[in-house]
């Protein structure tokens, strides 16, 4: 049986992705690898639907026939990368952010900048997992905060934040 699009199943295996909108070819990689991973395990990919490692992510999942949304900071569709299936305009630039750290069920963030840093505090205010691959690590008062959960691999991350998803509560 096939899930219709707004099943509670479906929505629980919606994985928002973070990281900068350029990057190196290393990260663009590992980027695709996730897509690919994503997309393979049934998940559908929500990202900031631009350049980098949203591009990246959003290839890989479409190279195995994998579903992509992109929420893009502008008012043109146009701005999203060609890999994006559905492409959410939002005219908010980077406050965008929270959308794209609440959308998905869990939240991968692969290396990134300050844009992904907002993003990780959004998807943690919001209760949801953040998994990380070559990420920001957090800290307070020179202690560090284990608020970032640290994949070692690829198939880790995407199983922790499938996991996990699973366990949030659908809005």
């Amino acid at each position: 049986m096939v899930e219709s699009p707004g099943s509670k199943q479906n929505w629980n295996r919606t994985i928002s992705v973070i990281g900068a909108g350029m990057c190196d070819d290393a990260t663009y990689a590992l980027a695709e690898e996730v897509g690919r991973e994503l997309a393979a395990r049934g998940a559908i990919v929500v990202c900031g639907g631009r350049g980098g490692v949203m591009e990246a992510v959003c290839k890989g999942a479409k190279s195995v026939g994998g579903r992509t949304i992109g929420i893009l900071p502008g008012l043109s569709p146009s701005e999203a990368n060609p890999y994006v299936d559905i492409a959410i305009v939002t005219g908010l630039g980077e406050l965008r952010n929270a959308i794209v750290a609440r959308t998905g069920r869990g939240v991968i963030a692969i290396g990134g900048e300050f844009g992904t840093l907002s993003e990780i505090g959004f998807a943690l205010n919001s209760g949801r997992s953040v998994i990380g691959l070559n990420t920001w690590q957090l800290g307070r008062g020179g202690i560090r905060v284990e608020a970032i959960t640290e994949a070692k691999n690829v198939a880790e991350a995407v199983s922790l934040a499938l996991e996990r998803a699973e366990m949030t509560a659908a809005p």
